[in-house]
């Protein structure tokens, strides 16, 4: 069972619950910029809501390797809205790639709001969201 880990920020929030996914299930995480070199089975896929949306760089990055996405698990921070994963979701759909109905999501600090979010708490809940999810899939 192949999996990785990509994910996209701008303060840093996404990057921890990235890190502590990865580590958990004994990959790298690196950002969207870097494509999959091969198929993966399971792909965690962090983002963060910026203007009540997801970057366009996580958009390009799924374009672009729909052909190596097995299915996505979303993680996510915002400060006041919901996940991102429904619109997540939409863009795995318009690619043809299938999206697990799991996922994790967290306050991420942002001006004065959340201060330290994700905190250790977070980040080992994550790792925790990670973990179920591989033992799930190798089954």
């Amino acid at each position: 069972m192949s999996a990785a880990v990509r994910y996209f920020t701008r303060s840093g929030n996404t990057k921890k619950l990235a890190d502590a996914i990865a580590k958990e299930i004994g990959v790298e995480a690196k950002e969207v910029s870097e494509p999959l070199q091969e198929k993966t089975d399971v792909l965690f896929l962090g983002s963060s809501v910026y203007a009540a949306g997801v970057d366009h760089a996580v958009k390009k990055f799924i374009a672009d390797n729909k052909d190596k996405i097995g299915c996505i698990y979303n993680f996510s921070t915002a400060a006041l809205l919901p996940s991102t994963y429904n619109q997540v979701k939409k863009l795995a759909e318009e690619n043809g790639i299938a999206m697990a109905e799991e996922e994790f999501h967290c306050r991420g600090s942002f001006m004065l709001m959340h201060k330290n979010r994700p905190n250790e708490e977070d980040e080992a809940k994550a790792a925790a969201f990670a973990k179920e999810v591989m033992k799930k899939k190798e089954g």
